[in-house]
């Protein structure tokens, strides 16, 4: 019983722990970055822990019952696919093509009546009701029978997070499952660490995008200008954290000069 009780409470932890990690801080900062509300922000860190989790589930397992072994080539690919996604976070949000993007799903769902304002500096789209009512929308749902919260986010600022988690936990998930192997010789035991590992990240983010989020939701409705600059800010430092890791990968540690020099972490 000792024992269960320490796994659990050392994966939680070390789940926490890792969710601060300085690429994933930077990821999920670049996508909070236009939340309004500290809720939607929280979700999104459900959501990027989630497909964490997912990842570190699926090859974490491989590893460990399979004993599959992940060739350093492709290791450092799965490094520099997070490398790649930061870069792309970060031009979409110094550029603002996300929100045009996310506008233009918002105006397709809610059909040609729909219109944008400007609403504490942000361009919100919006049709109206029966009775001349607004109903706002901050993203896009493509399905007509989902609940009003599901409206609310969108498909697409679910799957966004989500996606992000998954490429994260490709890259962190060999580390995560070779330690296991040298401390927990039962592959069930080491399974179930990987599961709580998992439930730790997910709160670890959830707390880490709520707590990010709140300057943003707080100049919003402010400091409009500091709002902006603080969003752009965001995206060039996923810009700059991303090209930082494609270097480190790709020379240093030998992806693309064939010296290859990768020890998962």
């Amino acid at each position: 019983m000792t024992a269960l009780f320490a796994i659990v409470a050392l994966g939680f932890v070390l789940g926490m722990r890792h969710a601060t990690d300085p690429d994933h801080v930077v990821a999920v900062a670049t996508i909070v970055s236009r939340e309004r509300t500290v809720l939607h922000a929280s979700l999104i860190g459900i959501l990027w822990g989630l497909g964490h989790t997912f990842t570190i589930l699926l090859v974490g397992s491989a590893i460990i019952l399979f004993k599959v072994t992940i060739p350093l080539r492709l290791g450092l690919a799965m490094e520099l696919s997070v490398g790649f996604t930061l870069i792309l976070l970060g031009v979409l949000n110094m550029t603002g093509l996300l929100r045009r993007f996310t506008e233009w799903l918002a105006m397709r769902r809610l059909g040609p009546r729909a219109h944008s304002h400007f609403l504490f500096g942000r361009r919100i789209v919006h049709t109206h009701d029966e009775d001349g009512e607004p109903v706002y929308t901050d993203s896009v749902s493509m399905l007509g029978w989902t609940p009003q919260w599901w409206k609310r986010v969108g498909l697409f600022h679910i799957a966004r997070p989500l996606v992000v988690g998954i490429v994260h936990g490709l890259a962190g998930s060999a580390a995560i499952a070779l330690l296991i192997l040298t401390t927990i010789h039962n592959p069930g035991w080491a399974i179930g660490y990987l599961l709580i590992f998992g439930v730790g990240t997910i709160a670890g983010m959830m707390l880490i995008t709520a707590a990010i989020a709140l300057p943003y939701a707080y100049t919003l409705r402010r400091f409009v200008r500091l709002n902006q600059g603080l969003v752009v800010a965001s995206g060039f430092l996923s810009l700059a954290f991303g090209l930082f890791l494609c270097y480190k990968v790709g020379f240093v540690e030998g992806l693309f000069t064939g010296r290859l020099n990768w020890t998962p972490r």
